[in-house]
């Protein structure tokens, strides 16, 4: 199952700024250079370039993804993405809410750095059902020597309210009932097993 909660992040990891970037706060050549940062991110993203996208991300980027796993820096990165390249891709079935930021992006230290966040909703088929798991992401983003980069990335989701948890819960509540049935019953055999052999 984490195989596919790790796909899910990292398509969200590497598409939500196509929607972000260019909804970033600031005017002028900030923006501009915000703009042209999401340009490069979704061709290379849209032509699957793995070299592309990784020149995206700071050299000691973190992104922490939802089952905990933590890639540093760019290799760990490409390592993760070509693991997912084994992965069931048709789990994945697209978004039904693009990654969407909830406010431009906020820019600290004279916009040399900025942090966005924000949402997203996919559908996923997952043990022969259609599931919807929404994330909640943040990113860090940072300008160094006149160029934008990646710095971070952080993705969740709700632990205590997601379709994968109610499947368990509902597998569990389920489960109880129907093993107190089977031992009932199996406990009515045994008795008249027994007083069969005693009669």
């Amino acid at each position: 199952m984490n195989d596919f909660l790790k796909l899910f992040s990292f398509v969200a990891v590497f598409s939500f700024l196509q929607f972000g970037v260019s909804r970033g706060a600031g005017v002028g050549p900030e923006r501009e250079a915000l703009d042209a940062f999401r340009e490069q991110l979704v061709k290379a993203v849209s032509e699957n370039d793995l070299d592309g996208i990784l020149a995206k991300l700071h050299p000691d980027v973190i992104v922490t993804w939802q089952d905990g796993q933590v890639c540093r820096g760019r290799e760990e990165v490409r390592e993760f993405y070509e693991k997912m390249e084994g992965a069931d891709k048709k789990a994945f079935q697209g978004y039904i809410t693009p990654p969407t930021p909830d406010e431009n992006t906020i820019l600290y230290s004279g916009n040399t750095s900025g942090v966005v966040y924000g949402y997203n909703v996919g559908r996923f088929f997952l043990a022969g059902k259609e599931m919807e798991l929404k994330n909640r992401w943040t990113a860090t983003l940072v300008k160094e020597d006149g160029e934008w980069m990646m710095a971070s990335y952080h993705v969740s989701m709700n632990i205590l309210d997601n379709p994968l948890l109610n499947g368990v819960k509902a597998a569990a509540m389920w489960g109880v009932p129907g093993a107190l049935v089977l031992g009932g019953v199996v406990g009515f055999l045994l008795r008249r097993r027994k007083r069969r052999v005693r009669g």
